[in-house]
């Protein structure tokens, strides 16, 4: 490999590799080389509840360290994976333009989630899914699933459930069209914070790296996920949370919807707020403070506390 190459982390799954491949080869195609560094993180040797062990954050904690340790460039992440605040020294540079960020049903019925039988098995291990299904289907019986997109549906396929939810980006990028696949409504059914962004994460010192991504940064994207984490913020919640915010651009406008739920979904708080593209964090910030005004916090508190 040249020397010259950029060194990209990222974790080792099918669907982690494809988006660094993803990413490489729009760098690539512009005259730089870049050689893919897989790192294992330990979110990919945790057995048990992620939430127990520290959240979606372990997914990148190693990738981070490298980046900062300068045995990589630039790392690759699904944004939903990356914490609200990012470690001295980093920063994430770019979001190339989002895939679908809607979640999927998958199930031999092949209908949507409003026309499962009642007392059918969804797998998921997300809380916001949990909670939005408990919500909008309570007589669905939910049963905790975790592993890559593979495992689910090999699952699945092998009657341990009836039903797996999916984010749609990932089975697009891995090139899957499972067979009973019915994407559910993002109005109806709200997305993880940064569904199907990828984030480009480098060291803020190093200028260099910056300026060959920035050419992949999309600026309604970047928006989007600037609303977004700006919301995850200020809320104040964490991996024990079943919490939701989607923000879509249109122009130089933004219009956010967001969500706090009890674990249960038997309560769900949400609001919207539109705006201009300039002011999307503020947006996010605002979200948020209304949603504490009417006792998210509260939720985020015994959240936190029933998964202890």
């Amino acid at each position: 490999m040249n020397r010259t190459a950029l060194r990209l982390g990222t974790r080792g799954s099918a669907l982690a590799l494809c988006q660094s491949g993803l990413v490489a080869a729009a760098i690539e195609s512009r005259g730089t080389p870049v050689e893919i560094v897989t790192i294992r993180t330990s979110g990919d040797v945790a057995t048990g509840s992620l939430a127990a062990l520290g959240g979606k954050g372990l997914f990148v904690k190693e990738i981070e360290e490298a980046l900062l340790r300068g045995r990589i460039d630039l790392a690759v992440h699904s944004l939903k994976d990356v914490p609200a605040v990012l470690p001295a020294g980093l920063e994430l540079a770019a979001t190339p333009p989002r895939a679908d960020p809607r979640d999927v049903v998958v199930s031999p019925a092949g209908v949507g989630l409003e026309r499962l039988p009642a007392g059918m098995r969804v797998g998921t291990s997300s809380l916001r899914r949990r909670a939005q299904l408990a919500a909008l289907r309570p007589d669905l019986a939910v049963v905790d699933m975790r592993g890559n997109v593979d495992t689910r549906l090999k699952k699945l396929a092998a009657g341990e459930v009836d039903a797996v939810l999916l984010a749609a980006a990932g089975l697009e990028r891995l090139g899957l069209a499972p067979s009973g696949l019915v994407a559910v409504p993002a109005a109806r059914f709200l997305p993880a914070i940064g569904q199907g962004i990828l984030a480009l994460e480098v060291r803020a010192d190093d200028a260099a790296t910056r300026a060959v991504v920035a050419a992949l940064d999309d600026a309604p994207t970047r928006a989007a996920a600037a609303a977004e984490r700006a919301f995850l913020a200020a809320i104040g919640g964490d991996c024990h949370t079943p919490l939701a915010a989607y923000a879509t651009v249109r122009g130089a406008a933004l219009g956010m919807r967001a969500i706090v739920a009890s674990v249960d979904g038997r309560t769900i708080l949400g609001d919207a707020f539109d705006g201009p593209c300039a002011a999307a964090v503020e947006i996010g910030t605002r979200l948020a403070a209304a949603l504490l005004t009417r006792g998210a916090g509260e939720l985020i508190a015994r959240a936190g506390t029933s998964r202890s």
